[in-house]
C-alpha cells in the first residue's frame, strides 16, 4: 500500500544514515583524547601513536560504513601512517613518504574537473615565498624528499581550490598545518605550535573526508 496515496503520513526520512552521525561523534572524542592526554616532553610510545592515529581512523571507518570510494580510504590510511611515523623523530622521512602518498590519493579523489589553471597562481604566489624561506634551514638529506612533498601538496591544494566546497577549507588547513610544522621544525620553535598543527590538520581531514559525500568525482558507491 502507499502511505502517500492513502492518505497516510509518511515517515520522514534521514537526510543521512545514523552510523555518520556515530563516527563524527568518534571522531570528536578522540581529537579530545588526544589533547587531553598530551603531555608536552613525552617520550615517543606506541600507545601515544595509536592515540594520535586514532581520529584519522574514526573518519576511515565512516568513510566504510557509506561506502565512500576507496581512494579517500587509502589516503586516510597513508595519514595514519604518517602520523605514527612521526612520532619518532628517527622515522620523520618514512612520514613524509606517507604524507606523500596520502595527497597523491587526495589528487585522484579531487580529480582535474573543472581544471582552473587560474587558481595554480596563488598557490605559486604563496608556496614558493614560503618554501624559499624554509630552505635554508633544511640539512642536505631533507632537500630532495622535502621538495617533492611540497609540490605535491601544492597540487593537492590546487584541487582542492578547484573542488570547492569542504574540500576547499580542508586542503587549506592541510597547508596551513604543514606549514606551521615545517617552521617549528626546521625554522624557529612556535608558541602552542602543537596544538595549532594538531587541531588545523584535524580540520582538515574531517572537511576532505566529509567532501566525499557530495560532487561527482567524490560520490559515494
Amino acid at each position: 500500500m502507499d502511505a502517500g496515496k492513502e492518505g497516510l503520513p509518511r515517515k520522514p526520512r534521514s537526510a543521512q544514515p545514523p552510523h555518520v552521525g556515530r563516527w563524527l561523534s568518534l571522531f570528536f572524542l578522540a581529537c579530545a583524547a588526544y589533547f587531553i592526554l598530551w603531555i608536552p616532553g613525552d617520550p615517543p610510545s606506541c600507545i601515544g601513536a595509536l592515540v594520535k592515529c586514532l581520529p584519522i581512523l574514526c573518519l576511515v571507518a565512516l568513510l566504510r560504513a557509506v561506502r565512500a570510494r576507496v581512494v579517500l580510504q587509502g589516503a586516510l590510511l597513508s595519514s595514519a601512517v604518517g602520523d605514527a611515523c612521526l612520532v619518532w623523530p628517527a622515522a620523520f622521512l618514512y612520514g613524509v613518504a606517507a604524507f606523500t602518498v596520502a595527497h597523491l590519493f587526495y589528487l585522484w579523489a579531487f580529480g582535474l574537473t573543472p581544471l582552473q589553471p587560474g587558481l595554480l597562481l596563488p598557490v605559486v604566489l604563496v608556496f614558493v615565498p614560503y618554501y624559499g624561506l624554509l630552505l635554508p634551514h633544511l640539512l642536505p638529506d631533507m632537500l630532495l624528499p622535502l621538495t617533492a612533498y611540497v609540490l605535491v601538496l601544492a597540487a593537492m591544494l590546487w584541487r582542492g581550490l578547484a573542488r570547492g566546497g569542504s574540500a576547499r577549507w580542508g586542503s587549506l588547513l592541510f597547508t596551513l598545518s604543514d606549514a606551521l610544522l615545517a617552521w617549528d621544525t626546521f625554522a624557529q620553535p612556535l608558541p602552542y605550535a602543537r596544538l595549532a598543527v594538531m587541531a588545523t590538520y584535524y580540520s582538515a581531514q574531517v572537511l576532505i573526508a566529509l567532501s566525499g559525500f557530495r560532487g561527482p568525482g567524490l560520490k559515494t558507491n
